[in-house]
């Protein structure tokens, strides 16, 4: 199970945060969680919304750079060492953990959002571990 992020990539300068983010909320586009990481140069601005692919085109519209991107939104469990073995259960798998993220979403446990090298056999990994996976309509 898988849900959509949208990412977008940004000169590294005062003003393009704001850009992006007015054009979507110009567009109606409503977002449930956004990171960014950066860089001297540029940033990746990554962005959970149920219309990914309506923003990734109207930011393409307004000549941004974006695409879509499936990763594994799960539920990791509030109480120590949790995260790690998430974590632990993946590699044992032999997968690779591009990067996380915490999601802004209500509920027990820290929703986090997982991008790895392998996104399907990760998934029946932390499903078989009884990790507790949400799809984009629990979001």
């Amino acid at each position: 199970m898988f849900i959509k992020q949208l990412s977008v990539f940004l000169e590294n300068k005062e003003g393009r945060l704001d850009d992006v983010l007015g054009v979507l909320a110009d567009n109606g586009i409503n977002l449930l969680s956004t990171s960014i990481a950066d860089t001297t140069e540029f940033g990746v601005l990554r962005l959970i919304t149920k219309e990914a692919d309506k923003a990734k085109d109207i930011l393409k519209n307004a000549g941004f750079t974006a695409r879509v991107d499936d990763v594994i939104a799960v539920v990791v469990p509030d109480a120590v060492g949790s995260l790690a073995k998430v974590m632990k259960d993946i590699h044992r798998a032999g997968i690779n953990v591009s990067y996380i993220y915490g999601l802004s979403i209500d509920g027990p446990g820290a929703p986090i959002a997982i991008k790895t090298d392998d996104n399907e056999k990760a998934s029946a990994v932390l499903e078989e571990s009884g990790v507790k996976m949400l799809s984009t309509e629990e979001l």
